[in-house]
């Protein structure tokens, strides 16, 4: 799995013009499955991310995670960060098929509400408008296949 995490003061996303999913303080998700991912990459992925430390502490340091915070996480899918960019087209044919694609993105939702977040996401599969105010700016970029 990869996933792109912006810390942000807000953000939200809409589907024809309506807003289905808006936090204010935490983390913007982009989420993306491969082939070769399962539940278990999933659940650990989630833990990784919601205990992250970025947020800072009374003393300027990142030494705060979401919990510590009161922080929301929104989750909008995205394949695209799978795109084989050895031309000028990209293609996607290293993304997970939609069917595991989608289960997968659900078991990472489900965590993150496990683990006690409140948890915002787009509509998997459909054209999504993504507004978010960055903080920081912060952004990490988490690869299972990497670490």
């Amino acid at each position: 799995m990869r996933a792109v995490v912006t810390r942000v003061t807000e953000a939200s996303v809409a589907v024809d013009g309506s807003v289905v999913g808006a936090i204010g303080r935490g983390y913007l998700v982009l989420l993306g499955v491969g082939p070769d991912d399962t539940e278990d990459t999933a659940r650990k992925l989630s833990l990784r991310i919601c205990r992250t430390r970025v947020f800072e502490d009374e003393a300027g340091k990142m030494n705060l995670d979401l919990a510590s915070v009161g922080g929301g996480i929104l989750v909008v899918s995205q394949f695209t960060l799978y795109a084989d960019l050895k031309s000028r087209r990209p293609g996607f044919s290293r993304a997970a098929p939609p069917v595991l694609a989608e289960r997968l993105y659900q078991t990472f939702l489900e965590q993150c509400r496990e683990l006690g977040f409140p948890v915002q996401a787009g509509v998997f599969g459909a054209d999504m408008k993504v507004s978010s105010v960055n903080d920081g700016p912060v952004t990490l970029i988490f690869d299972t296949d990497r670490t």
